[in-house]
């Protein structure tokens, strides 16, 4: 690979003057820089990246953390972050995996946006702990360096909730995510706890927050006696479709034979049919006050933890059945 000292030894000049001339310092002439890039462009020179952000000690790129990149959840959250960081001249790169946390420490990225419940909190304190700025948009964890963006799930899970109650629901079915997961643990917690308040039965069953596992829960729940209507809690849209999806297969009818509630307000959720009834919030507003915080972090500025409040959203998949 060619590197500066050969474009020096090309040019008869030194690495230093070479240095100052791809970085567009005023230090040489516009002369002696236009000729050391002809020279660079000729020998297809690259500039090591690497190498540049250890000296800057800055990339202007953040990195963007996500346990999996399944389902139609993260394409309106990553747009917003994109967008969000451009009004700062930042990029992203989003990443998922162990050997990604290194460039947290390593510094190839600036700042870290973690949504990833792999991700262990005690590694996020270690990384703030030594200078890194971190927004979570998964968890509760206090840190000078660490700030939280939110969704509202307490009330998103009650909205929900509130719904069953009215319609006088006999029993309801909480489709849950994963165990570990921040989201689905607080709806969780709100849902049972509402429900015991009014007296209403309910049912936990565990899912992974893949349209798979709606899938196969709602094979389970029909493969046994049940009384109708059966109404269901999804703790997010994937699951909720793949409800659909297998009652489609079946005789039954979803808001009349099947009541249900999804979580996300998902573009797929809006085009089904019956229109999937929801919690709602504006992924995209979350994403861009995600990357909002975490610029105003880096920069020492003001910058709060923040909810992003949900509301409830209608839809024919749950109608409240009254009396002829």
């Amino acid at each position: 690979m060619v590197g500066i000292k050969d474009i020096a030894k090309r040019a008869g000049v030194s690495i230093s003057t070479v240095s100052y001339a791809l970085n567009g310092s005023p230090k040489v002439t516009e002369d002696t820089r236009k000729r050391i890039q002809e020279i660079a462009d000729e020998l297809n020179y690259v500039p090591n990246m690497a190498a540049r952000t250890l000296k800057r000690r800055q990339t202007n790129i953040i990195g963007v953390y996500l346990a999996d990149y399944g389902g139609s959840f993260y394409g309106e959250l990553l747009e917003g972050i994109k967008k969000g960081l451009s009004l700062f001249d930042y990029e992203m790169i989003v990443c998922s995996g162990k050997k990604s946390h290194l460039f947290i420490p390593e510094k190839m990225v600036d700042g870290a946006i973690i949504l990833d419940w792999t991700f262990k909190t005690e590694e996020l304190q270690k990384f703030a702990e030594r200078g890194h700025s971190i927004v979570v948009l998964d968890r509760i964890t206090e840190h000078e360096n660490i700030r939280q963006v939110l969704l509202d799930n307490r009330g998103g899970a009650t909205q929900a909730i509130e719904q069953f109650v009215n319609a006088n629901s006999q029993k309801v079915i909480l489709l849950s995510g994963p165990e570990k997961g921040y989201d689905s643990q607080e709806r969780l917690e709100v849902s049972t706890k509402e429900l015991s308040r009014f007296g209403t039965p309910y049912e936990i069953i565990q899912g992974d927050f893949t349209e798979y596992s709606g899938y196969e829960v709602a094979k389970k729940i029909l493969s046994q006696p049940q009384s109708f209507p059966i109404d269901i809690f999804a703790f997010n849209d994937e699951m909720a479709i793949g409800v659909y999806k297998y009652v489609s297969e079946t005789n039954y009818q979803i808001g009349q034979d099947i009541r249900i509630i999804g979580f996300d307000n998902s573009e797929l959720g809006a085009l089904i049919t019956p229109r999937l009834a929801t919690i709602g919030y504006s992924k995209h507003r979350w994403g861009m006050v995600a990357a909002e915080k975490i610029i105003h972090l880096m920069r020492g500025e003001e910058a709060k933890s923040e909810h992003i409040y949900t509301s409830f959203i209608e839809g024919g998949s749950f109608s409240i059945l009254r009396d002829e």
